[in-house]
């Protein structure tokens, strides 16, 4: 995971709902995966930063990374002994998604159920 900073550029309206909303939830298996990366980057003040962007085979992306920055205008939460952060403007999409870790002969790795979806790609890390 890399450590970035986080971005500006947020309506009132878009504050206002995140405002009323959930955060993602984290699961336990993803918790103990994340503090065991910001272990390795050896700063403990990061937060796990959740976000969408445009992009992807269906419009839309997930971006989980490290994140030095938190900004004001953030939906916080802290799950499990990890620090989550979600921006204003990505808070609507993620209000019933979850975050699990996944270590299987199959596959390795974060995965994020989003029942909002209203589409996925075969990737799975795209959606609409």
């Amino acid at each position: 995971m890399r450590v970035g900073r986080a971005q500006a550029g947020y309506n009132r309206e878009d504050m206002e709902t995140a405002e009323r909303m959930q955060t993602i939830k984290l699961s336990a298996s993803a918790a103990g995966k994340v503090q065991e990366l910001v272990a390795q980057e050896g700063q403990p003040e990061v937060v796990l930063r959740v976000a969408v962007q445009p992009g992807g085979c269906s419009g839309l992306r997930y971006q989980m990374y490290l994140d030095d920055q938190v900004r004001d205008d953030d939906v916080l939460s802290e799950q499990h002994g990890v620090r989550v952060a979600v921006d204003r403007m990505s808070a609507p999409y993620l209000t019933e998604a979850s975050i699990d870790f996944v270590d299987t002969l199959e596959a390795s790795g974060f995965t994020i159920d989003n029942p909002a979806a209203q589409s996925t790609c075969a990737c799975g890390h795209s959606f609409h």
